[in-house]
């Protein structure tokens, strides 16, 4: 997600920077908010002792989290495997092998997510086992592509079954972004639609302006409605009516929101349907965004006219106006080993009340987990939870609420308060 991969090294691992870094320099409110002045995560104490519980062992590269609505695991391998783990045992058959349409591992390159149909497992649903996956190809570029599961083992996909959706040129090998997500029911439609995140495209600065062109796919977010119909026909999905411009020329009319650097991950609440994004930075800043539910579309998170709440392109004097700024920021480089912010989900499950609400999200050269809170007041405190001996790749959620982390140690852990 930051500073170019083949000059990562001296920083970290060549595995951490391969899957979230890449270009070696080092917006989201709801435009109301006021944003968060603290440019550093405080380390108010937890409010409880948080600590990690290993439940998956053996994983290469674990890429994503995810459920499919039961009580599954599914696990994204970069290299291009979904695997599946029941009730803690890891099956030994990937539920998902892509590996020859993955391009080798260099840079920020692979299978990155996997989104799961809100009716995938409604037996007679229109959406009943049907999966979207993003990866990046033999070619380098993103794909976008709809899988089906087999019948009759619910831990196979069918190999035979990918629809692409969208391809899209990546001009370099970082910053692609790379997660999928179905969001909350809205629109006047009353639909789930699928929200894909896209980086700007790479190298460093994003030297082609894609954040802030309204001519390219890169620095955006994708919000589409995917075909579920059992014959579908090219492109596979349609477009929401409240898309900001539903009349472009197709694929321009899946664009939702620009302005984004690299979002590596973002997610919804899933109680208030709130969006987070966690946009990782140029030089100096880490940022989180949020947009309430219902928002209307046609936003802008002000990369490269912003990093965090400076102004990056100009370097001064920037025009702020029409941008939607981050709710919470944080430095990076200097003293601090902070590098990169790896975005996580707002804690919604049961078992562990004292972390309701909190925006979990934590640091990949650090290894620090945080939660961050809205204050009464409108503003936005971050707590150090819990310091790690792995560098954390990305989070997820079980279908219960409850909320993972995969490291680089190749390790799935449950966050968990003693």
């Amino acid at each position: 997600m930051r500073r170019q991969g083949w000059l990562c090294a001296a920083v970290v691992s060549a595995l951490a920077c391969g899957i979230v870094l890449c270009s070696c320099n080092g917006g989201g409110g709801d435009g109301s908010q006021m944003p968060s002045e603290e440019l550093q995560p405080p380390e108010n104490t937890p409010p409880r002792s948080v600590s990690l519980t290993r439940v998956v062992t053996g994983l290469a590269e674990p890429a994503y989290i995810t459920h499919a609505g039961d009580d599954r695991l599914f696990l994204v391998e970069r290299a291009g495997r979904i695997r599946i783990s029941h009730q803690g045992t890891l099956l030994a058959t990937p539920f998902l092998d892509i590996t020859q349409l993955v391009v080798s591992l260099s840079g920020e390159r692979g299978l990155f997510s996997v989104a799961f149909h809100p009716q995938y497992n409604t037996p007679g649903a229109a959406g009943a086992g049907l999966f979207w996956v993003n990866y990046t190809d033999t070619q380098g570029d993103t794909v976008i592509a709809r899988y089906t599961v087999s019948s009759p083992n619910p831990d196979q996909a069918d190999p035979a079954s990918a629809y692409v959706l969208l391809t899209i040129v990546q001009p370099f090998g970082n910053h692609n972004g790379g997660q999928l997500q179905f969001g909350p029911v809205e629109g006047s439609e009353q639909k789930r639609y699928l929200y894909i995140g896209m980086g700007d495209g790479g190298s460093g600065g994003d030297p082609d302006n894609h954040g802030q062109r309204d001519d390219s796919l890169l620095g955006k977010m994708l919000r589409v409605d995917p075909s579920t119909d059992a014959v579908p026909i090219p492109p596979f999905y349609t477009i929401p009516p409240d898309n900001p411009r539903p009349t472009a020329a197709s694929p321009l009319d899946t664009v939702w929101a620009k302005g984004l650097r690299n979002p590596w991950r973002f997610s919804f609440d899933a109680e208030r349907g709130d969006l987070y994004i966690a946009d990782v930075g140029q030089h100096d800043f880490e940022e989180v965004n949020v947009t309430r539910a219902a928002t209307p579309a046609e936003l802008n998170y002000g990369w490269r006219i912003m990093e965090g709440l400076e102004c990056f392109n100009p370097p001064s004097g920037c025009d702020r106006r029409g941008l939607v700024l981050p709710v919470f920021v944080y430095a990076i480089g200097g003293a601090s080993s902070r590098c990169a912010i790896i975005g996580g989900y707002v804690y919604r499950g049961a078992r562990f009340p004292a972390l309701t609400g909190m925006y979990l999200y934590a640091d990949l050269c650090s290894g620090e987990i945080f939660g961050l809170d809205e204050t009464s007041s409108g503003t936005w405190e971050s707590t150090l939870l819990h310091s790690s001996d792995f560098r954390p790749l990305t989070f997820g959620e079980d279908a219960a609420g409850e909320v993972y982390i995969g490291g680089d140690d190749g390790n799935v852990y449950q966050i968990v308060m003693e």
